[in-house]
């Protein structure tokens, strides 16, 4: 009978080891997946981008041809905080070996152009604020389907941070009404950010370094086993 409770001893410990270097590699694995970006992330980061040009050539257009004050402000807007945001795009890209469009969408661009050429009339600031909330309400869907359902951690980091961002142009364009906004209350991403931040580390130091870690909590934890196994063998 001792025999068998030894031996139920020493198979818990052994199977403790073998979950605790199950748990420490986890990590390991997941810094590795995020070297790359899974095909649903880089459509992303190619439709941030084309968004990006989009917006930046609408705002540019509207400080040229708007009637109205806010209407130009909001063009301003627009051109300041999605040139910042398509940076952050393209440098994410970079990182991550995406490929980006080098200009927007056809539906894009003819949206744009149908906008333009109402140029010089009063019909040009409605038809500009009509397509921009349009526009901001797809990129705040597209943005949240990142956040929900994204596989890389870094990329879904940065449409947390592009959040609120989007949020506020859409809410001076919501309705095809101008509105002058305050800046964009700045939002902690939680987990996803603390995931981010775990995804900064180079996977071929995070790798080696849990896998060390692993082998330690198993050698202790096969320590242990040996200790009582010659505890129980007195």
């Amino acid at each position: 009978m001792s025999n068998v409770i030894r031996t139920h001893r020493w198979t818990a410990t052994v199977l403790t080891c073998l979950a605790l270097t199950g748990i420490a590699a986890g990590p390991a694995i997941a810094a590795t997946a995020d070297a790359e970006a899974h095909p649903t992330d880089s459509a992303f980061l190619r439709a941030s981008h084309q968004g990006n040009l989009a917006e930046i050539a609408a705002g540019q257009d509207a400080q040229k041809n708007a009637t109205t004050a806010c209407v130009k402000h909001v063009g301003a807007v627009l051109v300041r905080d999605h040139t910042k945001l398509d940076a952050d795009t393209k440098a994410l890209a970079g990182k991550l070996g995406v490929d980006l469009p080098v200009a927007p969408s056809k539906e894009q661009q003819d949206a744009l152009a149908a906008v333009m050429a109402k140029a010089g009339s009063s019909a040009y600031d409605a038809a500009w604020l009509k397509t921009q909330a349009a526009a901001h309400e797809k990129t705040l869907a597209r943005i949240d389907n990142q956040i929900a359902n994204g596989r890389n951690h870094e990329i879904t980091a940065a449409a947390r941070t592009a959040r609120p961002v989007v949020a506020m142009h859409l809410d001076m364009v919501r309705g095809g009404t101008c509105r002058h906004a305050a800046e964009p209350r700045e939002i902690h991403a939680g987990n996803g950010g603390q995931a981010a931040l775990a995804a900064d580390v180079p996977s071929v130091l995070a790798v080696p370094a849990v896998a060390v870690g692993g082998v330690l909590v198993a050698a202790g934890a096969f320590w242990a086993a040996g200790r009582i196994r010659r505890n129980d063998g007195r």
